[in-house]
């Protein structure tokens, strides 16, 4: 087995991308860091014990590589390749959701909202 393995490929193994190509692409577009120093290119060679952070949605993934991969297998497979070590994700999801019920709930036979609520909605939903 190789020390040392490309990055796109090794993200394309542990199941963080769909595809080789997207991985490259966030490669290549400077979104990925190997040991807090952006991979400038795809093929930038990785191995174990580096750290990596990168995007993903809405949160930002940090992994230390335990094992470079063979193949693209299995989730439960692609997990014993890495070590997570991202904080604990708030559900920001669920919160947001529940302040929004909050300022949206309006008593029945309340009418149509006025311009200040509307103003309001607005405002808590980013618009």
């Amino acid at each position: 087995m190789s020390e040392t393995q490309r990055l796109d490929k090794w993200l394309w193994f542990a199941r963080f991308f769909k595809s080789r190509t997207s991985a490259a692409k966030a490669c290549n577009g400077g979104k990925v860091r190997i040991n807090s120093q952006i991979a400038a290119k795809a093929s930038a060679t990785i191995k174990l014990d580096d750290v990596l952070t990168f995007p993903r949605g809405h949160h930002v993934r940090v992994v230390k590589i335990l094992d470079l991969g063979q193949r693209r297998g299995p989730a439960p497979e692609a997990q014993g390749l890495y070590e997570d070590l991202a904080p604990p994700v708030v559900d920001e999801d669920a919160r947001r959701k529940a302040a929004e019920e909050a300022a949206m709930g309006r008593p029945a036979g309340a009418g149509r909202p006025t311009k200040r609520d509307r103003r309001a909605v607005d405002r808590l939903l980013d618009r």
